[in-house]
């Protein structure tokens, strides 16, 4: 019985622990810096959302599950993270290592430091002060996979390969995943929350390079967020449980010796 219990609650963390994750091909999850958790994904109509709280920090975590490298690019708000441009999935990104897990906690802003990334009003947001707010709320990570290498006998010397598409490449590729750029549309209150351009931090990269297998991505995966009070109005998260006041202490009827009045 101990035994049958041990493995119950072994996969009851195993299932609590992919609760908060979205994808295939990588994992996805966004972390919040300034509580130190990894916030709850909540699924509705087969979208995936978080609850941001103003002011705090947070990254977007990705844990890629491959057995070879993968490129991720990056759009929060529909701006690219490193570049800066309204973001398109045939953009720069970020190389990860196989079954390796990296934190992008900011916007880049030279390849030692980045801008916090922190959940904050829609006219504080960044894209909304550099004239872009109408995809605040979004999370998108387009993931390339690695193109195969013919054996050494057969390889040929091939010109040096940026993470980013040649401009041919690019202009033939589909569009975006509509989720990534327009769903978030659906809610264009101006309380809605986006993210701000925050304090600098160190964070050290350096350009490599990296060839497409398609011009396509393997998988985008798109997280939603927004406030507790707004996802709340739009049914998507559950009201929070009610939280009753502490006990009084009930009145003593000899507490002890009187003590003089205050002056």
């Amino acid at each position: 019985m101990k035994v049958m219990k041990t493995a119950c609650a072994a996969l009851f963390a195993a299932f609590s622990a992919q609760a908060a994750a979205v994808g295939s091909v990588a994992d996805v999850t966004v972390f919040d810096r300034s509580e130190g958790r990894q916030l709850q994904v909540y699924w509705h109509e087969g979208r995936a959302y978080v609850v941001g709280k103003p002011g705090n920090e947070y990254s977007v975590r990705i844990r890629n599950r491959q057995r070879d490298d993968v490129l991720g690019v990056i759009s929060v708000d529909g701006v690219n993270v490193i570049t800066g441009e309204t973001a398109v999935a045939q953009q720069s990104g970020y190389v990860l290592a196989p079954y390796r897990q990296f934190d992008i906690g900011g916007w880049r802003k030279n390849l030692e430091s980045t801008a916090a990334f922190y959940f904050t009003s829609l006219p504080d947001s960044y894209a909304a002060r550099t004239g872009r707010p109408d995809n605040a709320g979004v999370i998108g990570v387009a993931i390339y996979r690695k193109k195969e290498q013919p054996p050494a006998s057969l390889m040929q010397p091939a010109p040096f390969a940026s993470g980013e598409l040649s401009r041919k490449e690019a202009a033939n590729a589909a569009a975006p995943d509509a989720d990534v750029h327009g769903a978030a549309r659906d809610a264009r209150r101006e309380d809605r929350l986006g993210t701000g351009h925050g304090r600098s931090e160190e964070s050290h990269t350096r350009h490599v390079g990296f060839e497409r297998a398609s011009s396509h991505p393997a998988e985008t995966v798109t997280i939603y967020y927004d406030s507790y009070r707004n996802l709340l109005a739009r049914g998507i998260v559950p009201p929070l449980p009610y939280q009753f006041p502490p006990r009084r202490p009930a009145p003593n009827p000899f507490p002890g010796f009187a003590a003089d009045p205050p002056a």
